[in-house]
């Protein structure tokens, strides 16, 4: 068994908003997508998907981009990120999932899932108060997403010492001092892409960049 981590997929399966408009990186994703995923993911594998899964505005136009995640290799760990418009409440989506036979999936938000001893949680963060886009309307999505990263990270902390904290924004030092309170082992996070991610310095061997454009859309071995 092993853990890895893609973000940032934006699959434009069930709307018609492909991502080729951002550069030729993006010519093809989808089958890019699919075949790093096959050629390096196993079945017994966890995959986590840190937000923008999906183009879709709503649930429902988010299916086909679902069947295709559920095609794909592995168990699927996904946690919200900024573009992710179609995300409903916990029992809307997963009501969603068993209506169309989705069966490899699983939500991240406000709780933990045990992967054979690895605790695995998820929150989407914000934009840092130190970003010079930051704005008074941001304080309060920024200190509500703190809270809903730590109240993952004491679910976790409850199933497993070894924990994985998946981010969809950088995190921030307040974020970083949250996630080194429960000794997490690897921080994973998306959110940036071309130049932004190719500029941005991590901050230690902890935490990972895993944007899929960044990845060359292959998914990133975590444990």
């Amino acid at each position: 068994m092993a853990i890895f981590a893609l973000s940032d997929l934006h699959l434009p399966l069930g709307i018609d908003k492909p991502m080729d408009i951002f550069g030729v990186r993006w010519d093809n994703y989808v089958e890019k997508i699919e075949y790093e995923w096959k050629r390096t993911v196993s079945e017994e594998d966890y995959v986590i998907i840190n937000g923008d899964l999906s183009w879709a505005t709503y649930l429902s136009e988010s299916l086909a981009d679902f069947k295709f995640v559920e095609s794909l290799p592995g168990k699927k760990l996904i946690s919200k990120g900024n573009h992710d418009y179609w995300w409903e409440t916990i029992t809307k989506m997963n009501a969603f999932l068993e209506e169309n036979d989705i069966k490899s999936v699983t939500f991240m938000q406000n709780n933990a899932v045990l992967c054979d001893g690895v605790a695995v949680c998820g929150a989407k963060g914000w934009i840092s108060p130190s970003d010079k886009a930051f704005k008074k309307d941001d304080e309060k999505i920024y200190r509500r997403e703190l809270i809903r990263l730590e109240t993952s990270l004491k679910a976790a902390a409850e199933l497993s010492d070894t924990i994985i904290a998946a981010l969809h924004y950088p995190p921030d030092d307040n974020y970083m001092e949250v996630i080194n309170k429960y000794n997490v082992v690897r921080c994973v996070f998306g959110h940036l892409h071309g130049k932004r991610a190719e500029d941005f310095r991590l901050y230690d061997q902890k935490y990972a960049l895993v944007s899929a454009d960044f990845l060359k859309f292959a998914p990133k071995r975590i444990i």
